[in-house]
C-alpha cells in the first residue's frame, strides 16, 4: 500500500514557535497545505496504476475511519477522519493475498512498478515548479539590496533574540566599517559560533550588542538577517526557468545538508509535525504568496522524501525493482516482511527524532529569551 503521511522534513527548521505562546494555529492552512501536497503524491501513483492497468482498489485521503465514501468500478474512493496523509491500495500488493490475476500489482513487469512509485515524487516536483512559478510571475523577481539594512529577521535566530529589528542599519561588525550588505556578511561568515560585536543605527539612535552566532548549512556564521527586497516584474517563460531552479536549488541544498551531517558526525535538522504546523501557519499569516511558496517547499521535501532508499518509501520500493530489473529474481513474502518491518522501525525512529527535535527546539527558544530579558539584552 502506498502511503503519505507528514512524518518529517529533511532541513526545514522551525525556529521559534511563537505561536505556542500566542494561541492557536491557522488550522485552514495546515489542512489545505497537507491536503494538496498528499492528495496530488497519491494521485501520481493512482493515475500510473491506471495506465499500466493495474486493478486500484482503493484511493483514500486521510486515516483513519471513512467519513465519506463512493466506489466506482472496482475502486473505493474514501475521505477518511486524520487528513494528514494517505493511500492507494493496487490489488495484490500484498504478496501474500496476491491471486496472480493479470491486473495485479506483482503480475505486472518491474519497470511497470517502478513508475508506479516514481510517479508520487513526480507529481510533488510538478507542484511545486507550479507553485513556484505562479508566485514568481504574480510577486516578480526578487533583487536583493546591497544595503546594509536589515529587511527580514528569522525567528528564533540570534539576531531576534539579541533585539535586531528589521529596517536597522549595520554599520560596524567587530569595529570594521561596513558599507555594504556583501562586505557585512562576510564578516559574519567567518565567525562561526563565535561572539560578534555588531553596532548599528536605528532612527536616530546608534546601538552596539554582542550576538554569539549560529553555525549555518554551509558550516558559516549566520545570525538570521537577510536584506530588502525589490521586485522586477518578469515574463512566464523567465517564471518558469526559475522555478524549475528553486526545485533543484532546495533539492540540491537538502542533499548537501545531509551529507554534511553524515560527513561531520552531526545531527540533521528535522521539523517533525509541531515544527511544519509552526512553519505553514507563520506563512499563513505572513500572506497568501509566502504560503504558496512554503506549499511548494514541502512538497519538494515530500517528494525528496519519498526518494530516499528506505523500506516502505518509494525509494525503498524502487531499490528493489531495480534489483529484480537487474537480477531477474523477485524478492520472496518473507523478505518484503522483513523490510517492511524494518521500514517500519527507521519512520518511527525518524518521528520520535523529528518530535524531539521540535521540542528541543521551544527549550532552547525559551531559554534564549528568558537569558536575553536578565541580561538586559532589548527584546523584539
Amino acid at each position: 500500500m502506498f502511503t503519505s503521511g507528514t512524518l518529517a522534513l529533511f532541513g526545514f527548521h522551525a525556529p521559534s514557535f511563537a505561536f505556542l505562546k500566542d494561541g492557536g494555529v491557522s488550522i485552514i492552512a495546515v489542512l489545505f497545505t497537507f491536503g494538496l501536497v498528499i492528495f496530488l503524491h497519491e494521485f501520481g501513483h493512482f493515475i500510473v496504476c491506471k495506465l499500466v492497468k493495474i486493478k486500484v482498489e482503493a484511493f483514500s485521503f486521510g486515516f483513519g475511519p471513512e467519513l465519506f465514501g463512493r466506489t466506482y468500478g472496482v475502486t473505493r474512493y474514501s475521505l477518511r477522519a486524520i487528513p494528514l496523509g494517505g493511500y492507494v491500495k493496487p490489488a495484490g500488493e500484498n504478496m501474500e493475498e496476491a491471486t496472480g490475476a493479470a491486473d495485479e500489482y506483482f503480475s505486472k513487469p518491474w519497470y511497470y512498478r517502478l513508475a508506479v512509485v516514481f510517479a508520487g515524487p513526480t507529481m510533488n516536483y510538478i507542484l511545486a515548479f507550479a507553485l513556484f512559478a505562479g508566485v514568481i510571475f504574480i510577486t516578480g523577481e526578487p533583487v536583493p539590496s546591497n544595503e546594509p539594512v536589515i529587511g527580514e529577521i528569522a525567528q528564533g535566530y540570534p539576531a531576534e533574540t539579541a533585539g535586531l529589528k528589521i529596517g536597522d542599519r549595520i554599520l560596524s561588525v567587530d569595529g570594521a566599517p561596513v558599507a555594504a550588505w556583501d562586505k557585512m556578511a562576510a564578516l559574519i561568515h567567518a565567525k562561526v559560533e563565535k561572539e560578534v560585536a555588531v553596532k548599528y543605527q536605528r532612527g536616530t539612535e546608534n546601538k552596539t550588542v554582542k550576538i554569539k552566532t549560529a553555525r549555518g548549512p554551509e558550516r558559516v556564521g549566520v545570525i538570521g538577517i537577510s536584506p530588502g527586497m525589490t521586485f522586477i516584474r518578469i515574463g512566464l517563460f523567465k517564471s518558469g526557468k526559475m522555478a524549475a531552479g528553486q526545485c533543484w536549488f532546495w533539492t540540491a541544498f537538502t542533499v548537501k545538508s545531509l551529507a554534511s551531517n553524515i560527513r561531520h558526525k552531526e545531527k540533521p535538522d528535522l521539523a517533525g509535525p509541531i515544527g511544519i504546523v509552526n512553519i505553514v501557519s507563520k506563512a499563513a499569516h505572513s500572506g497568501f504568496s509566502d504560503l504558496i511558496f512554503l506549499i511548494g517547499l514541502i512538497s519538494v521535501a515530500v517528494g525528496f522524501f519519498n526518494l530516499l532508499p528506505i523500506p516502505l518509501l518509494d525509494g525503498g520500493h524502487a531499490v528493489l525493482y531495480i534489483f529484480e530489473g537487474l537480477t531477474g529474481k523477485k524478492v520472496t513474502p518473507k523478505i518484503m516482511q522483513v523490510v517492511n518491518s524494518m521500514g517500519i522501525a527507521m519512520l518511527i525512529g525518524i518521528l520520535v527524532f523529528a518530535t524531539y527535535s521540535d521540542i528541543n527546539r521551544i527549550i532552547t527558544s525559551h531559554k534564549a529569551r528568558k537569558a536575553a530579558a536578565v541580561s538586559g539584552a532589548p527584546q523584539p
